[in-house]
């Protein structure tokens, strides 16, 4: 630990005395709606941009075309008014060096349920504050309160796990209603050009395309440290991060949600995650990304275990000899992120992610349970058929079964009652189409995704897809397959169109229509929503499961 430690502060000083120029340091929340408008930086043949880990930091290479998106209607409104509605935050000061701005975010959607027959909105009153001090901190912070009446897909959901997907806190039931906050917060420093640490309350994903199997988006905020070191064409980030699973069982106890008590806390039912990210453009084509995590519980069967500090290394790969661990009390997996420029405006992209591998037995075709992984196939691209701001995305997910369990849920691939990669969990295959379109203050996207993934009869049985439920308990160890279980077929259709009032905070009209068909071999539940809202913020919400 003392040699770990030493190399540790000497790559740390190392950095700090080679370049003593400032690093720009402007965070910008992540929405894959927003990052895929800078596709054409991003993605091109002429740079080696990092772009697997986000949220990003828009350096002096983004900054021309961020600024050409939050600036969109430009500065010839006169009237405060016109300014504050078209180009300006709510409140808006520049000191040069030293900015600061903050907003009111209102998030306004009416609709109706034509299939259930019922209406469905989501009214949230959010504000949000943000800017600089100086070239090396910049900070920003929302906060949200909501109230909603949900399509009954939904409403199941919150049913199973306890919260709103994407969300934590309390959810507060009123009849059909249901009412929660939730906040998110970053603070940023840089040091130099080639160090960026930030302390944030919110979420981290990991790959170039719409789901990630490494990290994503799709649970609630966590608190989380996080390093970024960028040196040329590497770039290594270490995150350590806090989380809480209130409702899932502890080593020592069980727990179901009617036992859980009112403020839905979940006594002591915290654990740790550290995760590492080494990221490499080997050439302006081609990257290749290693991607190693730890999930830890301050409990285990032995009793109070407190913070497991051989953890903090930031040393990606020296926890791996956990994986050969079959009694380890810690869940570890290791991944790789990869992408390849193959045309100009192309980029084809993959994930693989590996929880468990027995190689006697992976080509046995035996169906080995304890052979646990996911796979990522996708391409991407900007200027579709040559027309400008016509991007798209196809995308190809595969996990086994099991993959993302543990021995115990409190230890598993989780946080808050969600999944930490993909909201179908595991047992599945699913594929993803997107189309979106910008033209002057319009914004279209068309979505469609198919997936086939197997669910559980009863809350007794594991086929391996409800990622929260014991992996000790299964059916079999051979003859696993991905689908086992109750198959079950979604086909989700989305299209949407938004007309944007204020880039700056994302203030949009927003018109949007869904079509959800699930389907088993004994029942069909079909939804048809169509809303329109005012909405404002860059949070990404998936409700397409």
């Amino acid at each position: 630990m003392r040699k770990q430690l030493i190399v540790i502060v000497s790559n740390i000083v190392l950095l700090v005395c080679i370049q003593p120029t400032i690093g720009q340091s402007l965070y910008q929340p992540y929405s894959h709606a927003f990052y895929q408008k800078l596709s054409p930086v991003l993605y091109s043949p002429d740079t080696r941009l990092h772009t697997a880990f986000k949220p990003m930091i828009m350096d002096s290479t983004l900054a021309t075309d961020f600024n050409n998106i939050v600036n969109l209607h430009g500065d010839h409104r006169t009237s405060w008014g016109g300014r504050k509605l078209w180009q300006e935050h709510l409140i808006e000061l520049d000191y040069g060096k030293n900015t600061f701005y903050a907003d009111l975010l209102p998030d306004f959607q009416m609709g109706r349920s034509t299939r259930e027959d019922k209406s469905i909105w989501i009214f949230s009153k959010g504000i949000q504050i943000g800017g600089k001090i100086g070239e090396k901190w910049a900070f920003q912070a929302n906060y949200f309160h909501n109230q909603a009446q949900f399509a009954d897909y939904i409403n199941d959901y919150v049913e199973q796990h306890g919260v709103v997907p994407g969300e934590a806190g309390t959810v507060r039931n009123n009849g059909s209603q249901r009412r929660w906050s939730n906040a998110t917060a970053n603070l940023s420093f840089t040091p130099i050009h080639y160090l960026n640490i930030s302390l944030a309350y919110d979420k981290n994903f990991i790959g170039d395309g719409y789901r990630s199997l490494l990290l994503s988006d799709v649970s609630a905020n966590y608190l989380s440290l996080k390093l970024t070191g960028t040196l040329g064409n590497v770039q290594y980030v270490s995150l350590l991060s806090y989380m809480r699973d209130p409702f899932a069982t502890t080593f020592e106890n069980t727990v179901s949600l009617s036992e859980v008590p009112n403020n839905g806390t979940g006594a002591n039912r915290f654990k740790w995650g550290a995760f590492q990210y080494l990221d490499w453009n080997i050439t302006n084509r081609f990257s290749a990304g290693f991607f190693q995590s730890v999930i830890w519980a301050p409990k285990n069967s032995a009793g109070r275990r407190g913070f497991d500090f051989n953890y903090i290394s930031p040393l990606i790969f020296l926890r791996s000899v956990e994986l050969t661990n079959t009694s380890s009390p810690d869940k570890m997996h290791l991944g790789i992120n990869t992408k390849y420029k193959i045309l100009d405006n192309m980029v084809v992209y993959g994930q693989f992610l590996l929880g468990e591998l027995t190689i006697s037995q992976l080509f046995a075709g035996n169906g080995y349970l304890h052979n646990k992984f996911g796979i990522q196939l996708g391409a991407r691209g900007h200027d579709l058929f040559g027309i400008k701001k016509l991007n798209y995305l196809g995308e190809f997910n595969t996990v086994r079964p099991y993959t993302y369990q543990h021995f115990t849920p409190i230890t598993a691939y989780t946080n808050y009652s969600q999944p930490l990669a993909h909201p179908l969990g595991a047992n599945f295959r699913e594929g993803i189409a997107l189309l979106n379109y910008s033209f002057l203050s319009f914004d279209f996207q068309a979505q469609g995704v198919w997936a086939m993934y197997g669910a559980d009869p009863d809350a007794n049985t594991n086929y391996g897809g409800d990622i929260f439920k014991y992996y000790t308990q299964y059916p079999s160890e051979f003859g696993n397959t991905i689908g086992q279980g109750v198959n079950t077929h979604l086909v989700y259709l989305g299209f949407k169109a938004a007309y944007l009032l204020n880039p700056k905070y994302n203030l949009r009209i927003e018109l949007a229509a869904t079509n959800r068909r699930a389907s088993d071999i004994g029942s069909t539940n079909n939804t048809s929503l169509f809303s329109i809202g005012l909405r404002s913020s860059f949070r990404n919400q998936y409700h397409d499961f």
